[in-house]
């Protein structure tokens, strides 16, 4: 399963970016989209996560300031991300879980100057 995410870039604090990743049409059992990320020298972390029946699922340290959408035809997952930390800098993934296996883009890097 590929994954094409985009939207990352520099941003100062306070700022806003958008990213995007567009999941294949024929992706069977798929059961939750989201974004996960990978902090310098940190492991990957949940983000956000829409799961069955639309429940969203957000870390805590993005609550109210990051909101993940899929557009309507289901196919593109959007995170919206608000009010952005230097703490929020990170390579941030794509991620599908389809019959119990997570797959997950190549990345796309943001970073947050303060």
């Amino acid at each position: 399963v590929q994954l094409q995410a985009s939207g990352g870039g520099s941003v100062q604090a306070g700022g806003t970016l958008t990213l995007s990743c567009v999941v294949p049409r024929d992706v069977i059992g798929l059961t939750a989209v989201g974004w996960y990320r990978r902090p310098p020298g940190h492991e990957r972390e949940l983000v956000a996560r829409i799961g069955d029946g639309g429940i969203t699922d957000y870390a805590d340290s993005v609550k109210g300031r990051f909101t993940i959408s899929l557009d309507n035809a289901g196919n593109t997952v959007y995170l919206q991300m608000k009010s952005l930390k230097p703490d929020d800098t990170a390579v941030y993934y794509c991620y599908i879980r389809a019959l119990e296996n997570n797959y997950w883009g190549q990345g796309t890097e943001v970073t947050v100057s303060s």
